[in-house]
């Protein structure tokens, strides 16, 4: 059954990494390919590489301060997605069996905007294929309350396993179409649950 206006879901997908000659773009385009073809979201994609994140936080925490939280000028527009998403699709690397400097900033500049929203994970890496910086962005992200996906979709060995910006392996596509099977589900019924009350953080 296809899905109506009204069951769209906003979901913003984040390039993790900022490295020079990253990868993630290439993954990340393809990822959105997946999800635009999904008939459950309107996807914006945010690179963190151009977004203004500086390392060092204002004293207070985003939790207590609200808007009126001091961020920079730079960092309005991923803000303004984050607030504005039903659902998160985040792409990391691998870094030293963790995840990226530049997503940690990100996640700690914000609090509320993760709140009760379900979060996805597409990794890429080495042997691992980035399955450990996923398990601690699950770490962090269930510290503030976001609901994260089972099935993630993760690529080992990317730098063989892809050829003209898709992967090699077939079956990739149907990985991706039940991680995005998932996240549609729990995108609409964390929607509904916020729209009865306000979720108890």
């Amino acid at each position: 059954m296809e899905n109506t206006e009204h069951d769209t879901h906003k979901l913003v997908i984040i390039v993790g990494s900022v490295r020079d000659g990253r990868f993630g773009p290439v993954v990340s385009s393809w990822v959105a390919e997946q999800a635009a073809a999904h008939d459950a979201f309107e996807v914006e994609v945010v690179d963190l590489a151009e977004v203004e994140l500086p390392l060092a936080l204002p004293a207070s925490s985003p939790k207590f301060a609200g808007d009126g939280y001091p961020r920079p000028a730079g960092m309005a527009r991923l803000t303004e997605a984050l607030e504005g998403a039903d659902a998160f699709l985040i792409v990391t690397p691998e870094y030293n069996h963790s995840y990226p400097a530049s997503l940690k900033a990100a996640i700690d500049w914000h609090f509320t905007q993760w709140t009760a929203k379900p979060v996805a994970f597409v990794s890429y890496g080495g042997a691992a294929g980035g399955r450990h910086a996923v398990l601690h962005l699950e770490n962090v992200l269930t510290e503030l309350h976001a609901v994260t996906i089972r099935d993630g979709l993760a690529f080992p060995n990317y730098f063989t396993a892809w050829r003209d910006g898709s992967p090699l392996d077939p079956a990739a596509a149907g990985y991706a179409r039940t991680l995005l099977d998932q996240l549609a589900w729990w995108a609409g019924a964390l929607k509904n649950a916020r729209a009865v009350a306000p979720y108890p953080a």
